[in-house]
Order: C-alpha cells, then sequence, then structure tokens
C-alpha cells in the first residue's frame, strides 16, 4: 500500500470528521493454523457510522500489508493526512455512513495496536520477537472475525478490502460463509503468485542481513531500519505503474549542489528513499517479515481446482482488477470470478482502467466508487 494517495477524482459526499481508536483485549488463547499459542491478544480497530436495531449493517474493511485500522478521518483538526481510504468512507460515499456501520482494524502480527511480534508476551514479560507463532492469513482473518462477533454481529452486511485485504475477503467467503452476505475483493489474487514472492523475498533478505537485526531481538523502537527501509522502497515500486513513475518524475534530477556520489541523483530516487525513511517510523520490522511470510503462503485452493475451495461460499462477489496492476494483473482477478462461476456462485467481475498500478485501488475513481456503491445497496 502507497503513502502517496494522489486523488484522480474528487470524493463524493463528507468524511467522516474526527474519530478515535479502540482497543479490544480478549483474555483468551488464540491458537495459529500452523501450531503455537498466544495467551491473549488485544485487537486495535475503528468504527464509522452507527449499527443498525437489527445489527445488520455492519461492513468490515480488510487492510493491505501495510495499512491498518485508521481507514477514515483524522484523529485531530491539524492532521496532515486522513486515514487510507477516506476517500471510501463518508455520507455520501460508498461506504456510506449514514447507511452502513463501518469497521476497520489492525490486522493480527500488525504492529499498530493490535498483537504481533512487537507486543510484550504476557507469559514472559518480554517482547515476543521471533517468538511469535508462524502467522497465516486465515489467522487473521479468525481474529477478525473474534473482534465482529464481540461486538455483537452474527453477519456483516459486507467484507471489502484491496490486496491483502481483498485476499482476507475472500477468506471470509470460504471460512465463514453464514457471517457474510457480499464480498467486495479488489486488486488481488486467489494465491499469491511467484513474482510477488520473489519480491517480498528480496525484501525479507534486506531485513535479515541488516546488522541491527540481531536474529530478531531488537530492542522496541530500533532495529534494522536501513533495512526495512530498502524492502520499502522495492515494493512501493510494484505498486506503482511505469506510466504513474514516468508521468511524475520521468529524468527529472533533483539538482542538490554538493551531493556526495551515491545521493540521490534524480527525483524518483528521492521519493523513494523518502517513502522508506517515513515507512520506518510507523511499521516494524518484525511483523512486515511475518506478514509478507502470511501473504506468500496464501493459496486459496492448493492442488485442488480453485472452484473447490469457493464451494462452502454464499455471499455475492465483486472482484475488481485494475488494468495497470502488474503486481495482481487482472488475468488473476479474472481467474477468481471464473472459479466462482464454476462452482454455481454469484459473482461479477469488474476491471477499472487506471494508470496508477496496483494503488488504483487506493484512489478515488467515478466508476470504481459507482461499482462498489451499487454493488453494495444493490
Amino acid at each position: 500500500m502507497s503513502d502517496d494517495v494522489s486523488s484522480v477524482a474528487a470524493p463524493e459526499g463528507g468524511g467522516v470528521g474526527l474519530v478515535q481508536f479502540e482497543d479490544r483485549f480478549f483474555d483468551e488463547p488464540f491458537d495459529f493454523e500452523l501450531g503455537g499459542r498466544v495467551p491473549s491478544f488485544s485487537v486495535r480497530f475503528e468504527t464509522y457510522g452507527r449499527l443498525d436495531s437489527c445489527r445488520s449493517n455492519a461492513v468490515l474493511v480488510c487492510h493491505a500489508l501495510s495499512g491498518d485500522h485508521h481507514v477514515a478521518g483524522r484523529y485531530a483538526s491539524d492532521d496532515r493526512k486522513a486515514g487510507w481510504w477516506d476517500s471510501m468512507v463518508g455520507p455520501g460515499r460508498p461506504l456510506d455512513t449514514d447507511r452502513f456501520f463501518v469497521i476497520g482494524m489492525n490486522c493480527l502480527g500488525g504492529c499498530r495496536g493490535t498483537t504481533g511480534p512487537g507486543s510484550t508476551n504476557p507469559s514472559t514479560g518480554n517482547i515476543y520477537g521471533v517468538d511469535f507463532p508462524q502467522l497465516t492469513m486465515r489467522d487473521m482473518v479468525r481474529a477478525q472475525h473474534r473482534l465482529v462477533r464481540s461486538l455483537g454481529i452474527e453477519r456483516l452486511h459486507a467484507v471489502i478490502g484491496g490486496s491483502m485485504g481483498g485476499m482476507q475477503g475472500l477468506l471470509w467467503a470460504v471460512d465463514f460463509p453464514d457471517a457474510v452476505g457480499r464480498v467486495v475483493a479488489l486488486a488481488c489474487a486467489a494465491r499469491q503468485n511467484a513474482q510477488a514472492v520473489a519480491f517480498n523475498e528480496v525484501g525479507r533478505c534486506a531485513i535479515l542481513h541488516d546488522p541491527e537485526w540481531h536474529g530478531g531481538r531488537y530492542a522496541r523502537g530500533r532495529g534494522p531500519r536501513a533495512g526495512l527501509a530498502v524492502a520499502r522502497m522495492l515494493a512501493h515500486v510494484t505498486y506503482k505503474s511505469q506510466e504513474r513513475l514516468e508521468g511524475r518524475f520521468g529524468r527529472a534530477r533533483v539538482g542538490v549542489a554538493g551531493a556526495g556520489l551515491f545521493d540521490a541523483e534524480f527525483e524518483v530516487e528521492r521519493y523513494l528513499r523518502h517513502q522508506g525513511h517515513s515507512f520506518v517510523e510507523r511499521f516494524d520490522a518484525n511483523s512486515y517479515l511475518y506478514i509478507t511470510r502470511a501473504l506468500d503462503r496464501f493459496d486459496l485452493s492448493g492442488t485442488a481446482p480453485l472452484e473447490v475451495a469457493f464451494a462452502p461460499m454464499s455471499a455475492r462477489a465483486l472482484v475488481v482488477g485494475f488494468s495497470s496492476d502488474w503486481l495482481y494483473p487482472p488475468a488473476q482477478n479474472r481467474e477468481i470470478v471464473k472459479a466462482m462461476l464454476a462452482a454455481g456462485k454469484n459473482a461479477v467481475y469488474d476491471e477499472v482502467d487506471m494508470n496508477a498500478g496496483h494503488d488504483s485501488f487506493l484512489l478515488p475513481s467515478v466508476e470504481l466508487h459507482r461499482s462498489i456503491r451499487e454493488f453494495l445497496e444493490g
């Protein structure tokens, strides 16, 4: 997910204004899919709008790799940036808070308030670090389900997300078929492709070979900052299209007199370095390692035909691909719908023509917003 959320269309309606997050503590064990257990865990989340008397209007927003619970609004009037999908949430917007009760939560294994490798292990009093259990996408969704149930919601009107969030939406559809009525999966795939695994591995190696990683046992607020910054720089390139980068930067040079031999010479270099440096201020390296590994493990069907995986699904589905996305190309999104239809499910595919690459799902788009609004309200 990008930090550069430049608008390509003006958001409709109004925003949600000032918001605040909540922490929900679960004083009960959580058993992980691949083994291991935490004795208790906490989930950070935000909500927007009102839950109706039937508790039937809740929409869960699942975030991408570097996202979090702060989907919309601002914590203070002078905040420089709103939540990462602010253009999507609010009165008159696709996730219309006059109609829906919208939930955003930080995923299990994260570092923005939900229990993860950077949290304190209550059994030892020490930071989990690499003693945190191995993580899968299914673990994240099971933790989301616990939060939703704790809010008194038996069935979600919809689950929506892009990239990793879209994959989580697919898992909701097959793992909790009675708990979700609609799924909107954007810019995702039914399995992590080899190219995406390869990019993630290079990023992980940058972290693992940083001398400050110390085998994953570094103090809170410290760690492999240089390696994490490089991992972010590499990932950020995969979120953009060549057309987007060329149009914004081209061959423009920084033009700083007296620059060092390998200081940024081109504006695109300076941009990437800024992305890397800002990322390490808000993200934990071990969380990055754990979450990217969970992404790489994601394979909805394994060796079986994909339509078999969707057999339990009862939700209606909207799957959206983006023309310039080369991380999860449109063909991989179409494959999902093809398998759903083969399994006899109610599914539609929409392809949006945007030049922003994988990050297109983050940007305001008249076509995208119309498609989501009609699907959620239909």
